[in-house]
């Protein structure tokens, strides 16, 4: 109970919370309304930082939710161009976290992460359909038990400002592991193939934890 309530929360938000808290102290000594509003923004910083455990299914016929929100798109697309996959079909479902979703990104299936590549670019909206091409991204292409290249595509949003990487090439990961997180709204797409979607367009996803398709 009491972990629901105070959830640990990532790296990343130590520094933020520090900040909020003593901005929140000089706001107090000005004034109780400034005291007041600086304590809700250290609040949200709290939660928004927020990085509980989640258990997945384990089980290699499912991909799950890289990441908390809402499903924005279940579509079927040309893969990256940028991992060189273009001429190939790849089903994409796109995730959109708000400022209140946690924004810890997970992997949706097991596998060893065949290739890291991350892309400069601009600050969109990320519920827009360019941000999937235009926005700063970093992009994973993880082979999965089968062999299958399953890619998560972490897509910085409209405020968003870093997108963190927490894993490396190489590297063998169990379903639902941590491999990163974006800070401040932002957006997941899942590349994928050989699977069928179980989600639909307004269902709202948990990291880890939803099952976003079944072989």
């Amino acid at each position: 109970m009491f972990s629901k309530i105070f959830p640990k929360i990532h790296t990343e938000g130590y520094r933020f919370l520090i900040i909020s808290g003593v901005a929140t102290l000089v706001f107090y000594a000005l004034s109780t309304f400034l005291g007041l509003l600086g304590l809700v923004i250290t609040i949200w910083v709290y939660y928004f930082f927020r990085d509980p455990d989640r258990t997945s299914i384990n089980d290699d016929n499912y991909l799950v939710s890289p990441a908390d929100g809402e499903i924005i798109k279940v579509e079927e697309v040309d893969g990256p161009k940028e991992l060189g996959l273009e001429d190939r079909k790849f089903k994409k479902i796109s995730i959109f976290m708000n400022v209140f979703d946690c924004h810890v990104n997970r992997t949706p299936c097991s596998g060893k992460i065949d290739e890291i590549l991350y892309k400069p670019g601009k600050f969109l909206n990320a519920s827009l359909d360019k941000a999937s091409e235009d926005n700063e991204r970093n992009y994973y292409k993880i082979k999965n038990v089968d062999g299958e290249d399953i890619v998560v595509v972490q897509i910085a949003g409209l405020i968003a400002r870093r997108i963190v990487c927490e894993s490396s090439k190489d590297q063998e990961l169990k379903q639902g592991e941590r491999i990163g997180m974006i800070r401040f709204g932002s957006r997941a797409d899942v590349y994928y193939e050989n699977y069928e979607p179980l989600v639909k367009i307004g269902q709202t996803a948990v990291a880890g934890e939803t099952l976003l398709a079944k072989k």
